[in-house]
């Protein structure tokens, strides 16, 4: 997966527990790929249970809310883990690389497009999944014109799964002030815009570093 010295950086990554459970996936027979694969599932059941959530009322719409606040969570989870068994674990495969990438892009799209038919306004979720795919794109971008990896925010993925999963949230109690999407809505503008300014803000920087570096030599 993601190259040591060039990971993002989590402070979970250094928790008890996460290294505990790390450890029982290294002695499994899972590699790094099926839990970035398995994130790919995750995010999928994320999309689906907020597209679903158009389709029902009362409970099970609350029921549906939470799951895919907790798809959501897993999916990060699944980013974690496949990480710390590839590097710390010494499990990495040569398409590793691959895998450590495509399956975020796909998360970030579903999750999003999701979120957007839940509240009847597919578009402004897939402005958010594109957002989100353009904040990766521009980092990448930076690691291939040989700068270092760029993940700063204000809009990073943990931010913008921290933001639909509070979304998702505080939505399985709407009914309690009788909203209909208004909480998800607000979720989806804020990732839109923070994720656009972003990826604006990584370009700055890296364009920046390009030109001090050429500077340099």
């Amino acid at each position: 997966m993601t190259e040591t010295g060039d990971r993002r950086p989590l402070a979970s990554r250094n928790t008890r527990w996460a290294q505990a459970i790390a450890r029982r996936l290294v002695g499994m027979a899972i590699t790094p790929n099926q839990i970035s694969q398995a994130s790919m599932a995750a995010a999928a059941l994320a999309g689906l249970a907020f597209w679903l959530t158009s389709e029902t009322q009362d409970g099970f719409r609350s029921l549906l809310f939470i799951a895919a606040a907790l798809f959501c969570q897993m999916r990060l989870l699944c980013n974690l883990f496949d990480g710390m068994v590839a590097v710390e674990g010494g499990k990495g495969a040569p398409d590793g690389p691959f895998w450590n990438e495509f399956p975020d892009r796909i998360a970030d799209l579903v999750i999003f497009v999701g979120a957007g038919y839940a509240i009847g306004l597919p578009a402004l979720g897939f402005a958010a999944g594109a957002f989100a795919v353009l904040t990766a794109y521009v980092r990448e971008l930076g690691r291939a014109n040989g700068a270092p990896s760029d993940f700063s925010g204000p809009m990073a993925k943990q931010h913008r799964m921290a933001a639909i999963t509070a979304a998702a949230v505080v939505s399985a109690f709407e009914g309690l002030w009788l909203g209909d999407g208004e909480v998800i809505l607000v979720a989806l503008v804020v990732v839109s815009l923070g994720a656009a300014f972003t990826a604006l803000r990584r370009a700055r920087r890296q364009t920046a570093w390009l030109k001090a570096n050429a500077t340099g030599k």
